[in-house]
């Protein structure tokens, strides 16, 4: 029967019924649920790719993951949109009568729940797109966490144990990777325990005695990452904690080795670098695997972490509460960053916080776009890193509070990004920007650097450009200020405004001049176009110091032949994918294996 006008609901009150919240919430941790769910299929599919050979595939499951949370995030504000009538800013009155009883709801369902921090965020970013922003407060988001995974422990545990001393080092290190199920052979896992062995022996200085709590304890899961598979590790005697890994490599003939074994928290801090693509791992607890390379890396953020194993929207969460704490803890001002003033970044950073802040310029340098510049950094986060290209975290609608920020760097925001700014008093909000980790520019360094420590950074500049390469990637602007080095000494690009694929590019070799005036021309005599690009004119821009071009050209003169690039070219439209290891090569066990072949294999 049709209603009366006058009996029809009043669509703008707030709709109070008791269970409205909790169906909300529901409908919400639904949407997470679905998302943690395919996450955890893209890492199975990861493990049956890696057992195949099948790198390009790995490669497209790593892409494939990044955009899977905005996509669930969007379909759960489609879904609350259309059948809860929510995502309307103006109803403050709903608003304010609802999502504080939903976030309720939604902490009583997390009860029980295994991804409570990550299904936490989730919640924050369905918030974001339906609130105003005046609602990001702790009332109606989970601005602090709202349920504790301090003791969070999946059905199985996280890892494994095994006992050397009761069942003996080799059979506890082959049943240790027994345990992973692979489903391919070994070339000679005999040979490779031995080599291990060896390696540990030569770590452990003589007379290493082995206490009663003697045990290796490793991570249920493999991570996977391009061509390999790593096993990661503690060793634990006398309560002292040894962090190990072991990188478990496929060959031609689909048969498997262990490639090394790395010690020490310096190394493992190297495989989970943020200038690396991000882990595939199949885990339940993603907090109880976070909890054990917490122990094995003690100065790594939790932040930092959850991004390398696929969550970066957790890592960004947890980075900004560590400003908040930070800015609470902390008195200096932001200021602009030291450096080279970019052509299209505004850069600044906080001296007591080992990030930088930048934003897209409204007066830039280039004639580029700010669409174009944000679907370049776009293009790198979706994209090997090859440890070679800083990761970054993109974030929109930041508070600054006003007082904490230098008056010459207030200064330059309000005349280089005005369109970015948005003043509330006591605080500057910034409508867009990057945050990475802070690096030494190179310029910078090399200036003040004596000869053995330029040595090594151009040895490592050289080899940044080879492994992007490696991963079809051209920084386009090679200048040594758009890279930077780490506290490791490790070079790393992070100036992507004109980055392009290597098979994008036309490497040409500069044609002989046809007269003496060609060759006197301030123009060049012979035509450009849009993709070309001519590696003999790199040392113009980069080699005009002798204390630099002579170890350039000692071990990276390649870089400015376009045969090398044209060779390189060549491999990526082949399909090959060099192998760019996160480990020095002088550690690989194949250098002992060639160096000893019959004592090895008799070991």
């Amino acid at each position: 029967m049709d209603q009366r006008p006058d009996q029809r609901p009043d669509r703008s009150a707030p709709d109070r019924s008791a269970d409205r919240p909790a169906i909300v919430a529901q409908a919400i941790l639904a949407g997470f649920d679905r998302h943690f769910g395919l996450t955890r299929y893209i890492a199975q599919q990861a493990k049956a790719c890696y057992e195949r050979g099948d790198w390009h595939g790995i490669r497209r499951l790593a892409r494939d993951r990044i955009a899977f949370y905005d996509q669930r995030v969007q379909e759960a504000v489609e879904r609350l949109e259309t059948e809860f009538a929510l995502g309307q800013r103006g109803q403050r009155v709903a608003d304010d009568w609802l999502w504080p009883r939903v976030k309720r709801s939604y902490v009583a369902l997390l009860a029980d729940h295994h991804q409570p921090e990550l299904a936490e965020t989730f919640f924050n970013s369905v918030c974001c797109k339906i609130l105003h922003r005046s609602y990001f407060h702790n009332g109606f988001i989970f601005v602090r966490p709202g349920v504790s995974t301090e003791y969070l422990e999946a059905d199985r545990p996280s890892w494994r144990v095994y006992y050397p001393l009761t069942a003996g080092w080799r059979p506890s290190l082959r049943q240790m990777i027994i345990d992973f199920g692979l489903a391919c052979p070994f070339v000679d896992i005999e040979r490779d325990l031995s080599l291990v062995q060896v390696a540990a022996r030569e770590h452990f200085p003589a007379g290493f005695a082995y206490a009663a709590d003697c045990q290796l304890q490793v991570l249920r899961t493999l991570f996977f990452r391009n061509k390999g598979a790593y096993l990661i590790g503690r060793f634990v005697n006398d309560g002292e904690l040894l962090p190990f890994a072991v990188p478990i490599l496929r060959d031609s003939k689909g048969r498997l080795y262990l490639d090394t074994v790395l010690f020490g928290s310096e190394r493992i801090e190297a495989l989970f670098n943020f200038a690396r693509a991000y882990f595939m791992v199949d885990m339940d607890v993603p907090s109880s695997y976070v909890r054990f390379l917490t122990t094995l890396m003690p100065t790594k953020p939790e932040s930092e972490l959850y991004t390398m194993l696929g969550f970066h929207k957790q890592g960004k969460t947890l980075f900004y509460r560590d400003l908040l704490q930070h800015l609470k803890y902390s008195h200096d001002h932001f200021v602009v960053a030291p450096g080279i003033k970019g052509l299209v970044m505004l850069v600044f950073t906080l001296p007591s916080f080992p990030y930088v802040f930048k934003v897209i310029m409204d007066k830039r340098g280039k004639e580029v776009s700010r669409e174009f510049i944000k679907s370049q950094y776009q293009l790198v986060k979706f994209h090997d890193r090859a440890g070679r290209m800083a990761d970054t975290w993109e974030y929109s609608g930041v508070p600054f509070p006003k007082d904490r920020i230098d008056p010459r760097l207030l200064a330059e925001l309000r005349e280089f990004a005005p369109s970015q700014l948005e003043d509330e008093g006591d605080s500057i909000v910034i409508r867009h920007l990057y945050i990475e980790r802070r690096m030494v520019p190179l310029n910078i360094y090399l200036e003040k650097a004596d000869d053995a420590h330029r040595e090594h950074a151009i040895v490592e500049y050289g080899d940044a450009i080879k492994q992007m390469v490696a991963a079809n990637m051209f920084p386009g602007d090679m200048l040594w200020k758009n890279f930077g080095i780490t506290r490791q000494g490790r070079v790393v690009f992070y100036d992507y405004d004109e980055v392009a694929y290597i098979t994008d590019c036309n490497f040409r070799r500069i044609p002989p001049p046809r007269t003496p005036e060609d060759e006197m021309s301030a123009e060049p005599w012979y035509s450009v176009g849009p993709h070309d690009v001519f590696p003999e004119e790199f040392g113009t821009f980069l080699l005009g110091d002798p204390r630099v071009r002579e170890p350039f050209m000692k071990h990276h003169a390649d870089l400015l032949d376009p045969a090398y690039w044209q060779e390189r070219q060549r491999r990526i439209r082949e399909g090959v994918l060099d192998d760019v290891f996160p480990y020095p090569e002088t550690l690989r066990f194949r250098h002992q294996v060639e160096a000893q072949p019959a004592a090895t294999a008799s070991a």
